[in-house]
């Protein structure tokens, strides 16, 4: 009897039923547990992934215009549908989030990185209030989840009786829309006109009123004002003027510029009128390739083609019996004292000389029957390249020093960023400034050579409701996730 008890007391066998048996209620706690965490995580995953897609619905609408909160909340409604699972409802399975389980409010502005403080540490602010007069403002939207009730399998009370399993899950996602464009010139011009809608009115019917753009020099801590011009910072950095230069030259410069922001470069960059002036078929001597940088298909602009011993070809002014025979696109007639007319001596009111323009340089002051007489200098300039038939003076309409000239009329563009000087405070390299509008300039007479590098042209078109879509090719909408 004593041996059996011995052998009973030193038997191990069994010892794991004990220890699982002992741990079994705190395995199956630690995997309820677990297959908890899954399920609230996966579903705020998908409360999530919903807020996202409306936010992003919604801000695609955003560009401006004085129906885009209309349009957006349109999309709210209509656009996105989404499915969650693991809530507590009574009814199994998938539960669909529509636009009735979230709310939302537009914002102009979301915080920026400042002081070494994140923006997305920021809080909202810049909310929009009035939503109809308001609408044109809004820029981003704040989409909210109504929070979803989440029951946990895990048997909380088990461990207190005033514990419970139950808890809300929401999200919240906050997205905006943006313009950029790319292919553009490293150029911004201060707007000369008191708003931006203003400038658009400019843009309706035949006339183009002329604007006289000045380079703006003396350093960073200069002040921009209406009618001046600077440049941008680069993608690479480089405000080498021969860089800048062959931006300016090239017929597809590699930069974009998105409107919520671009910074300028120094305010002494050195003018870049070669990169100009190779659209008016000028090269500078030892300077930008004729053959990578063409000339427009029009060159005409009031200069005598001479060709030297050497065989230099060259553009000079008229002189003599030459005088009188030559003519470029005229100013406006009231330039330089405009600011009777139009409140500004930099901005011209769409009057100027055609009918002589038309007899010096076709023989006739009587304008072709399609040819309205308050034509634009871009619509003239674009007539002379598509009428080739067209009596000629002694200026030829096609470049005389280089035949490699590129048939697209658009060659004698500059692409700019406009921007309200006054009210951002604009100095050179600073910002981020925003941006009113990208617009196209035809250049009408090649730029002033330094210091001065002054700019005469015609605004032609710019990326707001205001445009005629010219620069859609250009644009890049986008709308993007921000927090």
């Amino acid at each position: 009897m004593l041996r059996v008890l011995r052998n009973f007391w030193n038997d191990q066998r069994g010892m794991a039923l004990v220890l699982v048996s002992i741990m079994l209620p705190a395995i199956i706690g630690f995997s309820l547990l677990v297959i908890d965490m899954s399920r609230a995580n996966n579903m705020h995953f998908d409360l999530q992934k919903g807020a996202d897609a409306f936010a992003l619905a919604a801000a695609a609408e955003l560009d401006g215009k004085s129906d885009s909160i209309t349009r957006a909340d349109r999309a709210l409604a209509t656009l996105v549908s989404n499915q969650y699972y693991f809530s507590d409802s009574a009814t199994p399975g998938a539960q669909t989030l529509q636009a009735a389980g979230v709310t939302r409010r537009y914002l102009r502005t979301i915080p920026k990185d400042q002081a070494g403080v994140a923006g997305d540490a920021r809080p909202l602010t810049d909310f929009i209030t009035d939503e109809v007069t308001d609408a044109a403002q809004a820029r981003y939207i704040e989409v909210k989840v109504t929070p979803v009730g989440f029951a946990a399998i895990f048997p909380v009370s088990f461990l207190s009786s005033s514990a419970t399993g139950s808890f809300n899950v929401g999200a919240t996602a906050v997205a905006g829309f943006s313009s950029s464009v790319c292919d553009f010139t490293p150029m911004f011009i201060c707007n000369p006109y008191s708003s931006i809608q203003s400038l658009g009115d400019t843009l309706r019917g035949n006339k183009r009123p002329m604007v006289y753009l000045k380079a703006q020099g003396g350093g960073g801590s200069v002040q921009y004002g209406p009618g001046d011009y600077g440049f941008l910072k680069t993608p690479d950095g480089s405000q080498a003027t021969p860089d800048l230069t062959n931006m300016f030259a090239s017929t597809k410069p590699l930069s974009c510029y998105k409107d919520d922001g671009v910074e300028t470069a120094p305010g002494n960059v050195p003018p870049v009128n070669d990169g100009i002036n190779v659209r008016f078929d000028i090269y500078a001597k030892n300077g930008l390739s004729p053959t990578t940088y063409p000339p427009a298909p029009n060159v005409r602009k009031g200069m005598v083609a001479q060709i030297d011993s050497k065989g230099a070809c060259s553009y000079v002014a008229p002189a003599g019996t030459q005088i009188g025979k030559y003519m470029g696109l005229p100013r406006d007639n009231c330039m330089p004292n405009c600011a009777s007319l139009t409140g500004f001596d930099r901005l011209g009111n769409g009057v100027w000389d055609l009918p002589n323009y038309w007899l010096v340089n076709h023989g006739t002051s009587t304008l072709p029957a399609d040819l309205p007489a308050d034509s634009s200098r871009w619509t003239v300039y674009n007539y002379e390249i598509t009428h080739p038939e067209l009596t000629s003076g002694p200026e030829a309409t096609l470049p005389q020093c280089n035949n490699n000239w590129l048939s697209d009329p658009k060659r004698r563009m500059i692409y700019v960023a406009i921007i309200d000087c006054v009210a951002n405070q604009v100095q050179g390299s600073k910002g981020p400034y925003p941006v009113q509008a990208f617009a196209s300039i035809f250049v009408t007479e090649p730029a002033g050579s330094p210091p001065s590098a002054d700019i005469y042209g015609e605004i032609v078109d710019i990326t707001t409701k205001a445009g005629n879509g010219s620069l859609d090719n250009f644009l890049r909408d986008e709308a993007q996730l921000y927090r």
